[in-house]
């Protein structure tokens, strides 16, 4: 299974964190399925940090998906266009990028937030 994770999911799991479900640990861990972020959590979380809203990572984040083997999906042109495309209600552009990722990419998301699932998308909590 391709699984997209979600920027709180990825922090979660990077820190081991209990917050993150029994299913999406387990989910993650199995070397079957196929492990993706979004540039767009890249941007969140260097956001957060900047502005106080997350701690600074003990080591960088690019450097921990890559030694886990985490793909890294850039952002085209086409995946901006489908997130802006997206209709209304949710306004949050970090999560209306994962969400044209998803769409794109054809992956589960593994998030806590039930409004990926509105929107059509496979989700893993």
């Amino acid at each position: 299974m391709r699984l997209l994770l979600d920027t709180h999911a990825l922090l979660w799991w990077l820190a081991q964190s209990r917050r993150l479900s029994e299913t999406a640990r387990a989910a993650i861990a199995d070397p079957d399925n196929e492990l993706s972020v979004s540039a767009a959590s890249a941007y969140e979380i260097g956001y957060k940090q900047a502005h106080g809203r997350l701690p600074p990572s003990p080591e960088p984040v690019a450097r921990s998906l890559r030694r886990q083997g985490i793909e890294l999906l850039p952002i085209t042109f086409d995946h901006a266009a489908a997130a802006a495309g997206l209709p209304g209600p949710h306004r949050d552009p970090w999560d209306r990028i994962i969400m044209a990722h998803a769409l794109a990419e054809r992956c589960h998301v593994v998030t806590i937030d039930a409004v990926f699932a509105a929107y059509g998308i496979p989700v893993l909590w």
